[in-house]
């Protein structure tokens, strides 16, 4: 199972919207076949490793990461593929996090007369997949925010510069955080300040890695077409509250409108819901950031920490309205490591 993991992890940057997902055949103590899910569309974990079987797989056991589909989708039910195929035993990590579906694929299994173990490293498992599964039970995707900040805690100077508080390394992290992500939220001012293109720049093959969507929050349209966000591959989409006939007329060619209700957190997290996204990464500028924060929508902060001083002046984090201690909101540091020169420290709010 834990090398089902490991093949699961080569689809982090590429499952989209699907959940990344790896399986290992194994005949006589050996491995015989293995596969992950590469792309949506395209064939299932359990469906490779069946066709890259080098031999026979009547009887074999199975280790697969998640419960296997029992329904048509894009592609046949996984389920009737290893029972078509004579399978002996099947290890199951976790099941299916949908409720409507949940448990369906392992009675079908069982119902065809193969034994089905459920919870071998379930929790790794559950690691892979953290924004399908919320997705999945809640309706909503997992919300990440990236921070970049100084020791003395500030994000920007006074007059907005901010390129570059962190090193090369931290940059590069980002990077594969951005690859990992269904969307990428900020703000105009953001757009107009730093002028960011929000893609992912790996090189290398564009087939390891997909453009996560890129989210504008614009009360108006003032920006300009030649920003480097609308010059980039992939979805750039600007959503606003407000439209007119000349607000319409000046979206900039190549975005897309999303008129919403408001731009309210909670708001732009169920449009990005309707989107598929399983994972979101705010990455702007202190207001959007603090309005996340104080809406209470972020599940995971992501703060890399540069050993730099920008001094009193400069930008704070905007999490407005806090006045006591009472209101402060408490975190949980789940990881802490170097990155370079930097630091990178994940935190969850207290009891998430």
């Amino acid at each position: 199972m834990a090398r089902a993991i490991r093949l699961a992890e080569q689809g982090l940057f590429t499952t989209d919207p699907n959940p990344r997902v790896g399986c290992v055949i194994v005949q006589n103590g050996a491995i015989v076949g293995e596969g992950w899910h590469k792309v949506a569309g395209c064939g299932h974990a359990e469906v490779n490793a069946l066709n890259a079987a080098s031999e026979s797989v009547q009887g074999a056991d199975v280790y697969v990461t998640l419960e296997p589909c029992s329904h048509f989708g894009r592609t046949p039910p996984c389920a009737k593929a290893l029972i078509d195929a004579g399978v002996g035993r099947v290890f199951v990590a976790m099941q299916d996090p949908n409720p409507l579906v949940s448990g369906r694929g392992i009675t079908m299994l069982r119902e065809a007369g193969i034994a089905v173990e459920v919870g071998l490293l379930e929790a790794e498992a559950g690691n892979l997949n953290p924004g399908f599964i919320k997705r999945m039970q809640t309706g909503r995707p997992l919300v990440r925010l990236k921070v970049a900040v100084s020791v003395d805690g500030r994000t920007a100077m006074a007059s907005g510069e901010s390129q570059w508080i962190t090193g090369s390394d931290a940059r590069a992290d980002v990077q594969r955080l951005r690859a990992r992500s269904s969307a990428i939220v900020t703000g105009s001012g953001t757009v107009k300040t730093d002028n960011p293109a929000l893609t992912v720049r790996f090189g290398g093959s564009p087939e390891d890695f997909r453009q996560p969507i890129r989210v504008i929050l614009s009360s108006r349209l003032d920006l300009s077409s030649d920003a480097a966000i609308f010059q980039q591959p992939g979805r750039t989409v600007v959503a606003t509250s407000k439209l007119s006939e000349q607000f319409a007329s000046a979206l900039p060619d190549g975005s897309e409108l999303a008129l919403l209700p408001n731009l309210e957190p909670d708001t732009v997290i169920q449009w990005l819901a309707g989107q598929q996204c399983n994972e979101v990464l705010v990455e702007s500028g202190p207001l959007v950031a603090g309005s996340f924060i104080k809406a209470g929508c972020v599940d995971e902060y992501w703060l890399y920490m540069a050993p730099k001083l920008l001094g009193s002046d400069a930008r704070p984090m905007h999490v407005m309205g806090l006045q006591t201690m009472a209101e402060a909101i408490p975190l949980k540091l789940q990881d802490v490591r170097a990155i370079g020169d930097d630091i990178r420290l994940i935190y969850r709010p207290e009891g998430a």
